[in-house]
């Protein structure tokens, strides 16, 4: 299996949207709009995972200075900081036919290494109690129970830093 990754573009839209629809609840989605603003204001932290050429799962974030995650970041994307201190994953998204196959991990450690070379002071993310583990073999911290209520769900703040 060919996987390439690749930064995203303009014309990623709709198939990353649609991945995004596949992979979250419709509260926890982005949508197109929102997709749209992303790839706009910080193409240089989105990236695609392609399988001939077929979008079959993404990694996306702006940068910030604070260490946790906030829910406006997930609406204005104006809060964006270019030379900031922190990467910020909002969503690691791969078809449920591609995983299980190391696929999310290729995208997590290019978002890790993108980042690192990018002179940033480390990643930030939010993760369901279920993933805690899973983000802790990358490196990541847990900072405990997040103050986000994205969806209406409970998140956890976790931190990798360099």
């Amino acid at each position: 299996m060919d996987i390439k990754i690749r930064q995203v573009s303009i014309e990623d839209l709709d198939s990353v949207t649609q991945v995004e629809a596949i992979c979250f609840p419709c509260a926890e989605a982005a949508d197109k709009k929102s997709f749209k603003e992303r790839i706009k204001t910080f193409p240089e932290s989105f990236f695609v995972a392609e399988i001939d050429r077929r979008i079959i799962g993404f990694i996306n974030g702006c940068i910030i200075n604070e260490t946790v995650i906030y829910d406006e970041l997930f609406e204005d994307s104006r809060l964006h900081i270019p030379y900031g201190d922190y990467q910020t994953v909002f969503g690691l998204d791969v078809i449920p036919e591609y995983r299980n196959q190391g696929i999310a991990a290729k995208l997590m450690k290019h978002m890790i290494d993108t980042s690192r070379l990018a002179g940033k002071k480390g990643v930030i993310l939010t993760c369901k109690e279920k993933l805690i583990n899973y983000y802790e073999k990358f490196g990541y911290k847990n900072k405990g129970i997040s103050n986000s209520v994205h969806g209406g769900v409970e998140w956890y703040d976790m931190i990798l830093e360099f």
